[in-house]
């Protein structure tokens, strides 16, 4: 049969919003307790709920969240492992009161830590004191700015108040216990530094009392990122550190430090989330890992003794939220690939078979509906070079007219030092599948490419991830894969910003999208939370001795250089990039005449949750480029208004 001839964008897709939006989990967190397998969920379709589920040893599926809880932790606002289990019991914080509770089971959830304004975090239990060890936020004291960052220990009956270990620094995180439970290593870092600038680990004793003996520092200093501490069966500490500019492995034994199997890749991601994991211990003489080179990841087993890395057959390359377990003879873990959205998948190590255990998505794609990406790699205004992934536009049932070019829509994503990835993914998949090409940028700054490339946004961000954005597009345009009158930028968080500045100071892009993005980065300064509160020295430079810098690439500043179309989404409980800066940035260009639209969103914090809130958003987003670049969906969508517009 052949296809039909129609204009891109206008091509009827099976892959729908509702497909897009209620038929999704996001995947992560995972926990092993004996044979069961543990992880959350989080659920659109039950208005953004965290629910831990539990594999039975038969294969069967069983909610342990009940309604009316979520498992969330707020631990530096971006969250942290909620959860751990021992002995078949789960021990989680919940999300309306950022109690700790206990789950036994056939029993409802009881908590173990008082009311009040703490939060708590990265969870790990000890045997042998019969407690957990957490990070624990205290927002208590009215006279200071942020809240005390502490490391305490639960009593699992909640009969006692939780016992602070130490509180010492700004910032702790990866609290982890000796397999004799007779030392405690963690984590630390103080303003200015970010976790992925600069870290310390740090060890010391345990007692019963649990007190804690001298502490003696192990590696980390203010250039070198430190993260993932992991005690193996035979008592070493291990951790990963970019002291060569690549993010490896490591281990402390006998009072030194040395390397476990150096290699140009990254054995970690940005330590946003505490309680990221990429690698454990399946006996103590072998290690399994996940690793990243140039933006793909691979599965991997380092014989310690030997210090050699054997690839384990994986067809999956992207790991998702850097969450990874293992037991002898098993590793569990989210992945995906470009065909396989992100998964949570269990590994037998002996034989290397791969097992589906739950999906991201629910509904098959057919593969004539799906792009597959193109890695690509092209140069930047100072000579570097930079990395994407290009999504053509894909579907069985249509091709476009001959000589026209598609839409292009360029995407940013946040942090700024994430990572784009490359699993299949429907939204990416719903425009491709309309005749809109998808160009996902990994812009100097992101994670994955060594220390030095994610320095490049050292004091540049609104410059080097404009410029990369900026020169990604015109590499797609110049060799014939977009039309270059058609070319939209979206982003959201960090990556709104960038999408703002490029539409801003750039002329290039003829229209785009904000979801939560800065638009002023002074006013960001004002009642920024602790962890993020002096993320912009680095990304920026000092304040107010940068002050200009601020000024000069803040879009709402210059509001006469926004002269396309804009249209802005943004939830209304956000505590990160408050809803002011979406307004004001879109009252400015609604005076100034220039084409724009504004959704905002009750219950929705930084990041949307909700399936209806996913649903109207992309549909808000392909309708406002259908007007602005002039195509026709195939899809009844709702129409918004658009202030200004006048086809």
């Amino acid at each position: 049969m052949k296809p039909t001839i129609a204009p891109y964008g206008s091509w009827k897709s099976p892959i729908t919003l509702d497909m897009v939006a209620h038929g999704t989990v996001n995947l992560m967190r995972i926990a092993l307790d004996g044979p069961d397998t543990y992880w959350a969920e989080v659920r659109p379709a039950e208005d953004g709920r965290t629910v831990i589920v539990k594999r039975h040893p038969d294969g069967v599926l069983e909610d342990v969240t009940p309604p009316g809880f979520s498992s969330v932790s707020m631990v530096n606002e971006y969250g942290t492992r909620s959860f751990t289990v021992a002995n078949g019991v789960v021990y989680f914080s919940n999300d309306s009161d950022q109690r700790v509770y206990r789950q036994r089971p056939g029993e409802p959830p009881a908590a173990i830590t008082p009311e009040g304004e703490f939060r708590y975090g990265s969870k790990v239990f000890n045997q042998h004191l019969g407690r957990i060890i957490c990070i624990r936020e205290n927002h208590t004291d009215p006279d200071e700015d942020h809240p005390l960052s502490e490391i305490v220990a639960l009593d699992l009956t909640g009969e006692s108040e939780p016992e602070v270990l130490l509180a010492d620094n700004d910032f702790h995180s990866s609290p982890c216990i000796s397999p004799d439970g007779t030392q405690l290593a963690w984590l630390t870092w103080d303003h200015p530094n970010m976790p992925w600038d600069g870290t310390e680990l740090w060890v010391a004793g345990l007692n019963d009392d649990l007190s804690l003996g001298e502490a003696i520092m192990v590696a980390g200093g203010i250039d070198e990122a430190v993260m993932q501490p992991e005690w193996s069966p035979n008592g070493d500490l291990y951790f990963v550190s970019d002291r060569t500019d690549w993010a490896n492995l490591y281990r402390w034994r006998g009072g030194e430090v040395e390397p476990v199997c150096p290699m140009e890749a990254e054995f970690a991601r940005s330590n946003w989330w505490v309680g990221m994991c990429s690698y454990g211990f399946d006996s103590p003489n072998s290690l399994i890992c996940s690793y990243s080179h140039l933006g793909h990841w691979s599965l991997g087993r380092i014989s310690l003794d030997e210090k050699r890395l054997t690839p384990i057959n994986f067809p999956y390359w992207e790991m998702g939220h850097g969450d990874l377990q293992v037991d002898p003879g098993r590793v569990v873990l989210v992945a995906g690939s470009p065909d396989q959205p992100l998964s949570l998948l269990m590994v037998d190590l002996e034989d290397e078979e791969v097992e589906v255990v739950r999906v991201e998505y629910e509904e098959d794609l057919p593969p004539a509906y799906t792009s597959r990406p193109e890695t690509i790699q092209f140069s930047t205004d100072n000579e570097e070079i930079s990395h994407a992934f290009f999504y053509p536009p894909t579907n069985q049932d249509y091709a476009a007219p001959e000589g026209e070019r598609p839409p292009l829509l360029v995407t940013c994503h946040g942090g700024p030092h994430s990572a784009a990835s490359a699993e299949l993914n429907l939204t990416t998949q719903y425009w491709t599948s309309r005749g809109v090409a998808v160009l996902d940028v990994n812009y100097g700054g992101s994670t994955g490419y060594g220390r030095h490339y994610r320095e490049r946004l050292i004091g540049e961000w609104g410059v080097v991830d404009v410029d990369d954005c900026v020169n990604a597009a015109l590499y797609v345009v110049d060799r014939g894969d977009a039309d270059s009158e058609r070319v939209a930028i979206s982003g959201g968080s960090a990556g709104g910003f960038t999408a703002l500045a490029s539409l801003a100071f750039r002329d290039v892009f003829k229209a785009g999208a904000s979801y939560f993005g800065v638009s002023d980065l002074e006013a960001l300064l004002s009642g920024i939370h602790k962890f993020d509160a002096h993320s912009l020295v680095g990304l920026v430079g000092p304040y107010p001795l940068y002050r200009r810098r601020y000024i000069e690439r803040s879009p709402i500043n210059f509001p006469e250089y926004t002269t396309c179309p804009v249209i802005f989404f943004q939830g209304l409980e956000d505590t990160i990039v408050p809803a002011i800066q979406s307004e004001e940035m879109f009252n400015t260009l609604r005076a100034n005449g220039v084409p724009t639209a504004y959704l905002a969103f009750e219950g929705e914090h930084h990041g949307f949750r909700m399936a209806d809130t996913i649903k109207q958003c992309l549909s808000a987003e392909f309708y406002f480029y259908s007007r602005i670049f002039g195509f026709q969906p195939a899809d009844d969508l709702e129409p918004v208004e658009i202030e200004n517009f006048n086809p």
